[in-house]
């Protein structure tokens, strides 16, 4: 399957566009401007103290293999890296931050993004920044919209090589 096909199942699935999503990124003022690490790190906590207090055990077992501070740090420095700041991410996790491949041992389905989006959503309607910040939030609504369904789409064609979180897909984790 080519991008371009990935990307039209993926806005089917998010009603995003890629270029709707992409427009996080390229905010003027960026969101990392807006935010600043302090700021990532903020939303990043309040984004996984709701799934780790999730009630579905089958949603919370995805985030299973990580501890809850490990998993902040991962997101933050994402984030960080992604929305205009210092590349954090690639100062540990290497060159390509490869996000398909990172989740793709999890088998995300499309439920599972969906909640991971609500969760999102909460986490930023609660940011003391993110809150009052109309415009970044709508923006970041978008692009978490459409890249978790594009991870679930794409997930479903990674070979085992092109993964980065691990050596295999666990095809019993679905959800």
């Amino acid at each position: 399957m080519s991008k371009y096909e990935l990307q039209a199942e993926a806005l089917q699935a998010s009603g995003i566009s890629v270029e709707k999503s992409q427009e996080a990124i390229n905010l003027a003022p960026s969101i990392f401007d807006r935010l600043g690490i302090d700021g990532f790190q903020e939303l990043s906590t309040l984004f996984y103290n709701r799934v780790f207090d999730d009630d579905d055990p089958r949603f919370k077992s995805i985030f299973s293999s990580s501890t809850k501070l490990e998993a902040i740090e991962n997101q933050y420095r994402f984030f960080v890296q992604t929305f205009g700041g210092p590349d954090l991410y690639r100062q540990t996790k290497g060159k390509y931050t490869r996000l398909v491949g990172r989740h793709a041992n999890y088998s995300i389905g499309k439920q599972a993004a969906h909640r991971w989006v609500e969760h999102m959503e909460a986490a930023m309607e609660e940011h003391s920044v993110l809150s009052k910040d109309e415009e970044a939030r709508k923006c970041l609504v978008d692009y978490f919209k459409y890249t978790a369904q594009y991870i679930v789409v794409a997930s479903k064609f990674m070979r085992s090589d092109q993964l980065s979180g691990g050596t295999s897909v666990d095809k019993g984790r679905v959800w």
